[in-house]
């Protein structure tokens, strides 16, 4: 952590919605004139999209049928964390792009599938923000948590999160419901490893919670919306946290234990706004006060 250098992450797993909140963020520094440099958890995987098919199959004729993305195995955690505490310490570091399509190969001239090559990060931002699989991740050889000054978790209930994957995955990578399906399945033990354990690290985990039958994920037809969901909050200090201040301004919402809110999900971006650019200003601020 650092009061001079400020890193906010997000964490959250494939499909669990991470790139919406990051578009709030994007929102808030806008407004706010709010300076930040950008990473994606993308860029510290550590095969580009062919080596990672050729090495999942590798490790299936082995008999190892969980081999994932979500793994210290296929992720460059140590470099992660190294990016972490250079940009804590000096206020730059390193990082490079995961080009997912043809539209960013065209804006990188780099083919899909592929990484563009590392390059320092701006020497003037105001903050770090990083979006991603593994941005509160603890193993026994990395800490990238304790280098985060905020630390964010977007979590929505598991069949949820399924289903958000499974018409993601269908709609814009042309995947089958049986591909997406063997992915969750062989991600499994990894996600209960590597992705679970990160949401006791966080300092407010956002959980949207669908009011109608997700039972069986895999034949939902839609993706349920804002309107048909609630969203639980979850402060790891509640101290300081106006809570009465929140329940005026978010018609609907109630306490559901002491550092926890529940909102309507329609308000979910509301409740960013409202909890977040105090937040962001108190890590500025500081930041200011250094000079």
């Amino acid at each position: 952590m650092s009061r001079k250098h400020p890193i906010i992450s997000i964490t959250g797993s494939s499909g669990a919605g991470t790139t919406s909140v990051k578009k709030t963020f994007e929102q808030i520094f806008r407004r706010e004139n709010v300076n930040a440099a950008f990473i994606e958890g993308d860029a510290f995987h550590r095969y580009n999209r062919v080596d990672m098919r050729n090495k999942m199959a590798e490790e299936a004729e082995r008999g190892n049928r969980h081999f994932s993305h979500f793994s210290p195995e296929t992720n460059l955690f140590e470099e992660l964390e190294q990016t972490f505490r250079s940009y804590a310490e000096t206020g730059t570091g390193r990082t490079r792009h995961y080009v997912h399509d043809d539209e960013e190969a065209a804006l990188h001239g780099v083919p899909p599938g592929n990484f563009t090559q590392w390059q320092d990060l701006p020497s003037n931002s105001d903050l770090l923000f990083y979006e991603g699989l593994h941005g509160a991740v603890i193993t026994e050889k990395v800490n990238v948590a304790q280098h985060a000054d905020l630390k964010i978790g977007v979590v929505p209930v598991i069949n949820l999160e399924w289903i958000q994957k499974l018409h993601r995955d269908r709609a814009a990578r042309g995947y089958s419901t049986e591909a997406v399906t063997d992915t969750i399945l062989r991600r499994m033990p990894d996600y209960v490893h590597y992705i679970v354990p990160q949401f006791a690290e966080t300092d407010i985990n956002f959980q949207r919670v669908p009011t109608v039958d997700t039972s069986n994920p895999f034949i939902a037809r839609w993706i349920p919306t804002a309107d048909e969901s609630m969203v639980v909050i979850r402060f790891k200090n509640p101290r300081g946290i106006d809570f009465a201040y929140l329940l005026s301004m978010i018609q609907g919402s109630f306490m559901s234990r002491a550092n926890s809110i529940v909102i309507h999900g329609a308000k979910l971006d509301l409740a960013m706004q409202l909890i977040l650019t105090p937040l962001i200003m108190q890590l500025i601020d500081r930041k200011r006060s250094m000079k």
